[in-house]
């Protein structure tokens, strides 16, 4: 494991090596899994919407969403944007489309480097209505139930102007019918929720910005319990890999296990910060938690046990004894990992929380 710390520096702080590498991965893994497909319909009664059983929107009003109910010009829409999805995706987004029903997509986002959400897989399931493009699409996430960003709720929600036509934000940030694509929301959501500070809130969403020592503390302290989200959302789909990307999943984490298990180990130890690379030894701005450290060593004990069973090849990286690698408390985690005081932090300010946790004692940190 001597070169651990090299790999993490490379993963995490998105070097000219680690792009290098990610895009033989990309495509490579297009060759095995092309990133726009349509889903044939299933010919046997038996199987009748089974290509669509999980998707979040495939209960809601079957009968209206056939491809024969919908309008000509919405049809020709739709059409409009599968072509743009074949032919634009960036090379992190991955989409299904469904014969059986037009009105239906479904899209996995890749956690980007140097961001909390990193080898993170997150799903989104879409649905056209039928008045669309005068009327935005419906966005729903597999949170699981655990919060990932103010803008990304636990549950499914998303807050993003561009699904609203009167929203926050400017006009040309709002959902245009004869501009606005699906495209441009996945880009969206990848560029302004999914990134290196997800609690960065524009102010016109209601984030009043603070003094920036304040703000860089519970920045670090957020961004942290975000990759305690992302880890239980990964075991999550491990567990039960949406319908279509079965396969796409196992391969994904096959190839960011040890990078996974290794940024974690760091993580815990306080060598870097959550998404970010490392500074010496020790990474004095990393203010990591009991809450924190508690949390993701039962939480490296279960990835690496679920990425094992996943066909992870990781002899190397364990090494001879299995349970150093394990935690000596198996105990169940909390299904919300975000502590009280940091939710605390969003509403009231962080100063005014920091203030009464470090100098009155009056709450708790953990």
């Amino acid at each position: 494991m001597g070169n651990h710390e090299e790999i993490i520096y490379i993963r995490l702080d998105d070097g000219e090596e680690e792009e290098e590498k990610n895009k033989i991965m990309n495509r490579r893994r297009r060759e095995e899994f092309k990133q726009f497909d349509i889903i044939l319909a299933a010919n046997d009664e038996n199987n009748n919407n089974s290509s669509i059983s999980d998707h979040h929107f495939a209960s809601s009003s079957i009968s209206d969403h056939k491809t024969n109910k919908y309008s000509s010009q919405t049809s020709k829409r739709i059409m409009k944007e599968w072509k743009i999805l074949e032919e634009s995706l960036p090379d992190s987004i991955y989409v299904r489309a469904y014969e059986e029903r037009i009105d239906l997509l479904r899209a996995v986002i890749i956690g980007a480097a140097g961001t909390p959400y990193h080898d993170g897989l997150f799903f989104f399931d879409i649905q056209f209505p039928s008045r669309y493009p005068n009327v935005a699409p419906k966005v729903y996430h597999h949170s699981f139930g655990f919060p990932l960003s103010p803008l990304m709720h636990k549950n499914g929600t998303l807050c993003l102007s561009l699904l609203k036509k009167n929203w926050f934000g400017k006009k040309n940030e709002r959902w245009n019918p004869s501009e606005s694509t699906v495209l441009q929301v996945l880009v969206s959501i990848q560029a302004l929720v999914i990134n290196a500070d997800p609690y960065d809130i524009p102010d016109d969403l209601g984030y009043v910005s603070t003094s920036s020592a304040p703000r860089r503390i519970v920045s670090l302290a957020l961004n942290q319990d975000v990759f305690v989200s992302n880890c239980m959302i990964m075991l999550k789909v491990l567990a039960r890999p949406p319908s279509h990307f079965e396969e796409f999943v196992a391969q994904h984490f096959r190839e960011r296990a040890e990078t996974i298990l290794i940024a974690s180990k760091a993580y815990i130890d306080g060598r870097i910060e959550v998404g970010g690379h490392p500074k010496g030894n020790i990474c004095y701005y990393a203010m990591w938690t009991k809450h924190f450290q508690d949390s993701m060593e039962i939480i490296y004990s279960k990835l690496l046990l679920a990425f094992i069973k996943n066909g992870s090849s990781l002899e190397e990286y364990v090494g001879d004894n299995m349970d150093d690698h394990l935690s000596k408390d198996q105990a169940q985690l909390p299904d919300h990992p975000v502590p009280c005081w940091l939710a605390l932090c969003l509403i009231f300010g962080p100063p005014l929380v920091l203030f009464l946790i470090i100098v009155l004692g009056i709450i708790s940190p953990y």
